[in-house]
């Protein structure tokens, strides 16, 4: 018996506006119950290529297959295999939240034999079953958020596709979240496809692939990422940042940056590096801080900034490229 195929493979996927490229030919593959996450910072083409990924938005080239269906070809399959719960909200707040599921199962054209007994089983898992006969407008963000999920499973479906699914909750909040989609990962079996700029969601993923500017600039577990960077990470405080830039690769050979306002690097064994920082460099250090490698260190090494500066730079870029997008369409 041959084996069943990866629940999404991608080859050399592009999405352009104009002369615009959003998604720069990217290529991955997930297997069956992973949850896989897309790390990046806003604009990096994170949900662009979610949204090409579920038939929302056509490629302008390559492929991808979700569920062993073709995007571009089978659209209606994949989408009757798929469960979307994206930033915006989509529930009607006017309805209550088994009426949501209730429209929700009629689209989807699942047996109402078993409609009651499924939306049990989600509002259960969410913790939401005592509330269904309230009306949407009167729950808060996360209890909406934990809605979306259960709708998204109603139907019970491959892949569900979650863009940036904690956004704007609280901590707490944000961890009952990931509670609900390990189950839903253990009970269902369903393959998660992620996308967050939070570093400590992106630990919880099977896998991570980090997308900056289009493209995928690297792919593998958090825990092979983080040791793949290996050194520790020294910040620094300095009285002139750029002094101490030239004399760190001067004095010491370290090519420094400055990320967040304060000189930063990678050396082995940190803590009995900073001494002979404080005897050797001829800058005055304000403050030091010493930390093992974290997925920041693996952002920072690969694109060259981290993902708070990242997203601060992003977001006059990502207006020009909407702006230069808009006028080419009205050529």
């Amino acid at each position: 018996m041959s084996p069943s195929p990866p629940a999404i493979e991608v080859t050399d996927l592009v999405k352009s506006y104009g002369d615009v490229e959003a998604v720069r030919g990217v290529s991955f593959t997930v297997p069956r119950g992973e949850v896989f996450g897309f790390l990046g910072p806003n604009g990096a083409g994170k949900s662009t290529t979610i949204n090409m990924l579920c038939t929302l938005a056509r490629p302008t080239s390559g492929a991808a297959r979700v569920g062993g269906f073709d995007v571009a070809g089978q659209r209606d399959d994949v989408r009757r295999h798929i469960g979307l719960d994206f930033q915006d909200p989509t529930l009607d707040g006017h309805l209550t939240a088994e009426q949501n599921l209730r429209v929700h199962a009629e689209l989807y054209g699942i047996d109402r034999a078993v409609i009651g007994e499924r939306m049990r089983q989600m509002l259960e898992m969410v913790e939401l079953w005592d509330r269904r006969d309230r009306p949407v407008m009167t729950f808060s963000g996360g209890m909406r958020r934990r809605l979306e999920i259960a709708r998204g499973l109603l139907h019970s479906p491959r892949v569900l596709f979650l863009d940036e699914p904690t956004i704007g909750l609280d901590p707490q909040t944000r961890a009952s979240i990931w509670s609900y989609i390990r189950a839903l990962q253990e009970t269902e079996g369903t393959t998660i496809f992620m996308t967050t700029h939070y570093m400590d969601e992106a630990e919880l993923c099977d896998r991570i692939a980090i997308m900056d500017r289009g493209e995928i600039v690297v792919l593998d577990t958090p825990e092979a990422l983080k040791a793949g960077v290996g050194s520790d990470r020294v910040v620094l405080g300095t009285a002139d940042d750029a002094a101490a830039l030239v004399a760190l690769r001067e004095r010491f050979g370290i090519d420094a940056t400055v990320a967040e306002g304060a000189v930063t690097f990678h050396v082995e064994a940190g803590e009995a590096f900073v001494p002979r920082l404080f005897a050797e460099l001829d800058v005055a250090i304000t403050s030091v801080a010493v930390s093992r490698p974290t997925l920041d260190d693996v952002f920072l090494r690969h694109t060259g900034s981290t993902i708070r500066d990242a997203e601060t730079a992003g977001a006059g870029d990502q207006n020009r490229l909407m702006m230069r997008a808009l006028a080419g369409s009205r050529r």
